[in-house]
Order: structure tokens, then sequence, then C-alpha cells
């Protein structure tokens, strides 16, 4: 008989809560695996998955957790809990390497409270697919940094996002939510449109507002990349504070 579980979520302000029930093994984590990555495409400010009703028959699975973790990390920079785990899974968590990323709480209480605790500030902004788009992120970077007393990380962040957003109006030409995440040691910007066609940095592009394309993304930040979010896609970028 096939293995099943059941994905439960509460999406609560300010954490989103997924309650797990039934077993956990190498074929249902894949169910576990689409249903995060779909919490992380909602941007929330922190998520925990509460394993009180999982019963796990391979450890393995368990790394759907720490790939989560990882994912949360660098898009939407958001921290990753998991609470009650029975006591097999538990030791297994605790003796995985991998799975260290991933902070383990008591019950989901106090995963929740960890979850909120540890969330970034961040800022938002909606915006269309015009050229006046690259001067309202350049703006909007300009009043993150000096909210969070970042002027070195402001140059820099403002090339970044201007080019990722110059990219979603030359080549996507769909209405974009941009978001600044200080979630130290980075400040993590990313650009979330409605086209899934994938951003590359392979040539230089020169546009009206005077961008030079990913490229110069990949050459400022830390780490970059592109995942589907929702009908669309997401373009991250890191930038050290410090």
């Amino acid at each position: 008989m096939a293995s099943r579980i059941t994905c439960e979520v509460h999406d609560g302000s300010p954490v989103t809560v997924v309650r797990l029930a039934g077993t956990l093994d190498l074929c249902t984590m894949r169910s576990v695996h689409r249903t995060l990555e779909s919490c992380l495409a909602a941007q929330p400010d922190a998520l925990v998955v509460d394993l009180g009703g999982v019963s796990v028959h391979d450890r393995l699975a368990l790394s759907v957790f720490a790939a989560t973790a990882r994912r949360a990390e660098e898009w939407p920079a958001v921290p990753v809990v998991l609470c009650a785990p029975p006591p097999t899974a538990a030791r297994w968590l605790a003796e995985s390497t991998a799975c260290r990323v991933v902070p383990v709480r008591r019950d989901c209480a106090e995963a929740t409270r960890a979850a909120g605790d540890a969330a970034a500030p961040r800022l938002r902004a909606r915006l269309e697919p015009v050229a006046e788009a690259c001067r309202r992120a350049r703006d909007l970077v300009g009043d993150a940094c000096t909210r969070w007393n970042l002027p070195e990380v402001a140059g820099p962040a403002s090339v970044v996002l201007s080019e990722l957003v110059g990219n979603v109006v030359r080549h996507a030409g769909t209405p974009m939510q941009v978001t600044l995440t200080l979630r130290r040691p980075y400040l993590h910007v990313a650009v979330v449109d409605g086209s899934r066609a994938e951003a590359r940095a392979r040539t230089p592009e020169l546009c009206a507002e005077g961008g030079r394309g990913l490229l110069l993304v990949r050459e400022l930040a830390q780490r970059w990349g592109s995942v589907p979010a929702g009908e669309g896609k997401a373009v991250w970028a890191m930038l050290p504070t410090n």
C-alpha cells in the first residue's frame, strides 16, 4: 500500500505553519517539498513545520527540510523552524550534519515564537514595468539603507536592484514585487515578476536606465539566482553588510 501524507497550511501572520500528518518517506517527501516551496513563494516572514503527526520511515526523507531551509535562506530570506518531531526523527535530525541548519523546537507554540523572533526587517514595493521603476527601486534601497544604517551597502545594492528591475521591464514586462530584507550578514534584494522565463547572465545589456545587465549583478553580489515563484519567478541577490 502506498504511503500517504497530508500538509495542512495555516497562513498566520507573520508566521506560516505547515502541519504534516502521515508517513514521511522518499516518496511522500516530494509532496512535502512542493507544499513548502509554495509556502515560500508567498513570502511569509517565517515558516514553521510541525512534525507532531508524522511517522518518519527513512532518515534520508528528512533532507527535505534542510533543502527548504537553504532555499529560504537565499529567497525569501526567512527562518524555517521544525517542531515536535517523533523521538526517532529527533535523533536523526540531531545526527545529520545537513539538517543542523534547521532549528528544532519542542512544540508549535515554542517554534512559532522562535520563528517570529528570528524574522528579519523588510521593505516591499509593488512596481509597474515602466522606465521609472528603476529609479523607484533605487529610492527604496536608499530608504532601506538609511533605516537600517547600511551606508556602505547603498551604492552596490542600488545598482543590483536597479538591474533586476530593469531586466523585468525589458524582458518580462509584468508588474513586479520588490523586496529588501536585512538578514545579517547580508542585505537580500529580490524581484518577483509574472514570467517564468529564466533570468541568465549571458552578455551585458544596455538600457535607457544605464543598466549593464545581470553580469553586473553577478559581479557585485555575494550570490544571486532565479527560482520559480507562483506563476512567475523570483530573482534574488545577497550583498554583504560588512
